[in-house]
């Protein structure tokens, strides 16, 4: 589907960040653990209909599993254009998330995310990462366990298996660069 053989990949460094087992997964797919191991191996293809399950069980968009299939064979897995990056998020509430990573393979990912005037998310979110945050451009206010922070470019904060919400009141957009281990898309 990602047109270079890393959906499978992609697919099973999703499922063991999630510390989720084979057999778990196929039983949440409603598949069988042969299928879901041959998908993982890139032998098998899955319909449309098996990716929107497999983004619905790990909570991700769709798009996660679609890379650009144009990329020269030299640069796929090493090279990601800026143009070519995959959408991670479903650009709701002012958010835009893009992979910079080639894949999630590896044992962290980095994202690009550009937050818009006026968004915001204030509902806590916790993840079981690490990340740090580097602003390229902007400022964001951010809350780490409820205290709050505003963030400029050229500053950087850490999230450690703690809660965050955050907000870009400001005129301009702000736009970060997130390292996240283990990956979480």
């Amino acid at each position: 589907m990602s047109g270079n053989d890393t959906l499978g990949k992609d697919l099973r460094a999703l499922r063991t960040s999630r510390k989720m087992t084979l057999e778990e997964l196929a039983g949440a797919l409603g598949r069988s653990v042969g299928w879901v191991s041959q998908v993982e191996r890139d032998i098998s293809t899955p319909r449309m209909s098996d990716l929107q399950a497999i983004a619905k069980v790990f909570d991700v968009p769709v798009s996660l599993f679609f890379g650009n299939a144009d990329a020269p064979e030299a640069e796929r897995g090493r090279v990601v254009r800026a143009s070519a990056r995959r959408v991670m998020g479903e650009n709701e509430g002012g958010l835009v998330e893009t992979l910079i990573s080639p894949d999630l393979t590896d044992s962290f990912e980095v994202i690009h995310s550009t937050f818009l005037p006026g968004a915001s998310r204030m509902t806590p979110v916790a993840r079981p990462t690490q990340e740090v945050v580097w602003m390229a451009s902007g400022k964001l206010d951010i809350w780490l366990d409820d205290q709050k922070f505003t963030i400029a470019a050229g500053d950087s904060f850490r999230i450690r298996e703690q809660s965050y919400c955050w907000a870009n009141p400001y005129d301009s957009p702000a736009i970060a660069i997130w390292v996240i281990s283990p990956p979480v898309y």
